[in-house]
């Protein structure tokens, strides 16, 4: 199991490479080794389950710095689901990008093809890390690798957006995140994710607040407002690299980070008698709410989908601050349920302004009828952003709502309900128009986007729908961690 996750680490790193050394004179050759990679990684990965699923935890040591403080990897219920996530959809990513580069003439794509499967193994880094240590060194690493990413254009803007997105991430974490994890170090002689937590009767009060808030805000991958401002920056990015950063790797190590560190870190059991970490679902209901109204008044696509992306990930945070099976449960499976939805909503924003140019709200009416299978995907995505059966987005709620409920937390129902009405009143006119207005872009020319651009956003809709229908062994690797909390 050793060798096995080692190769599973090492191979995006040796796709990276290849990539690399065939370059844009053997475009083809190029795309051929991204594609194996990919899929050998989805393999390697998706093998790996069984184990998680029997209870295995297998481990990778590499070194130990000091007493408590080692770079290693360890499989867990959370990390297991996050890696197989995102070699899945990094797999799909990967057929998509090869019609949206091509179709759109977007320069150096070796650079962006390599630098991609960099970003995929610190995904994995983070994934199936030990301990603190270990993911912020991956974390660091995923914020490096997509700079370059979202700058890719080298327009201005682009520049100066790429800025404000390494500036927020790399600031909240060297002056947040890595302080915290200090003072965690110093209390405890340890950063191992430990079940039940390593903080109770080290840290109690007042402290145990302040630790929380350096975690949270540390975590600015997480987008809790204020530091939220670098995701709809990063939106000048193309359509392949937002879809990197909302549903594959960039946003869910975030919100996977903060999991972790409530689950492993603090304890759920810990910090619930903990009244001052009462703010954190404050916090998230506040970001819920304002970046859902910020969405409604959005009139540019992909700045909409930005700060829908923000609502949704708050959900996560204010799902795990309840601190409740359900709710927990529910918040690692709306990683899921978001990740499957707001890919398939980039996806078809790429092929939106890949055939018709479309970057606009107001481009959209109509278009339903010459991107049928276009726009049947981004309905797929948008009903599993409000919630609604029978998509991803559905099952996610059904459990949030339900350890609220069990909580009996009115802030964090209240905030479910409105941020649904206020998703429903953003994105269901857009449906509408899409479907039933006149047409606003002519007729002629070509009608959806190349085919293999076709094939992932019908893909990934597929299995919004799909997860709906399907997502036992989700529930069985939670089940490990939360008990029966899905059959209660």
């Amino acid at each position: 199991m050793q060798v096995h996750l080692l190769c599973t680490l090492l191979l995006p790193l040796l796709g990276a490479l290849g990539m690399a050394l065939l370059g844009q004179r053997r475009a083809n050759a190029r795309e051929a080794v991204t594609l194996v990679t990919a899929v050998g990684l989805a393999g390697l990965v998706w093998t790996l389950l069984p184990s998680v699923l029997h209870g295995g935890r297998p481990a990778l040591p590499i070194a130990e710095l000091l007493p408590g403080l080692a770079v290693e990897f360890r499989l867990e219920p959370i990390g297991m689901l996050f890696g197989a996530l995102a070699s899945l959809l990094w797999l799909v990513n990967s057929i998509y990008s090869f019609g949206y580069m091509r179709a759109n003439a977007e320069r150096h794509q070796t650079r962006f093809y390599v630098l991609f499967a960099v970003a995929m193994f610190a995904t994995l880094g983070i994934a199936f890390a030990g301990n603190l240590l270990t993911l912020f060194l991956f974390y660091e690493l995923l914020t490096l690798s997509t700079y370059p990413l979202v700058a890719h254009s080298g327009s201005r803007q682009a520049i100066i957006s790429a800025r404000v997105y390494l500036g927020i991430l790399l600031g909240t974490s060297i002056g947040l995140f890595l302080p915290a994890m200090i003072w965690t170090y110093r209390a405890t002689g340890t950063l191992d994710f430990m079940p039940g937590g390593i903080l109770s009767g080290h840290v109690s009060g007042p402290a145990a607040g302040l630790l929380l808030a350096l975690y949270v805000f540390g975590v600015g991958k997480a987008a809790v407002m204020p530091v939220h401002r670098w995701l709809p920056a990063a939106m000048v990015a193309p359509a392949p690299v937002s879809a990197l950063l909302h549903a594959v790797a960039v946003v869910k190590a975030g919100v996977f980070t903060l999991t972790k560190v409530v689950v492993y870190i603090f304890g759920i059991d810990f910090l619930a008698g903990q009244s001052q970490a009462g703010w954190l679902l404050y916090a998230a209901a506040f970001t819920v709410i304002v970046a859902s109204f910020v969405a409604f008044r959005q009139t540019n696509l992909k700045r909409l989908l930005a700060y829908s992306t923000i609502g949704q990930l708050s959900y996560v945070i204010m799902a795990v601050s309840l601190f409740r099976p359900l709710a927990e449960l529910g918040a690692v499976v709306h990683m899921v349920a978001h990740a499957l939805g707001k890919i398939t909503l980039f996806f078809a924003a790429g092929s939106l302004y890949t055939a018709a140019g479309i970057t606009e709200i107001g481009q959209l009416r109509g278009i339903g009828r010459r991107m049928p299978w276009t726009m049947l995907a981004f309905t797929v995505g948008a009903l599993s952003m409000i919630g609604m059966p029978p998509t991803a987005g559905f099952v996610s709620k059904w459990f949030i709502l339900s350890g609220a409920l069990e909580a009996d937390n009115y802030v964090a129902i209240a905030a479910i309900v409105a941020s649904t009405m206020l998703n429903a009143a953003y994105f269901l006119p857009i449906v509408v128009a899409a479907w039933f207005d006149s047409a606003t872009i002519p007729r002629e020319g070509q009608g959806e986007a190349p085919v293999v651009m076709l094939m992932a956003v019908v893909a990934t809709a597929a299995m919004t729908v799909l997860f709906f229908f399907a997502n036992g062994t989700a529930l069985d690797l939670m089940a490990q961690l939360f008990g029966g909390a899905h059959g209660s």
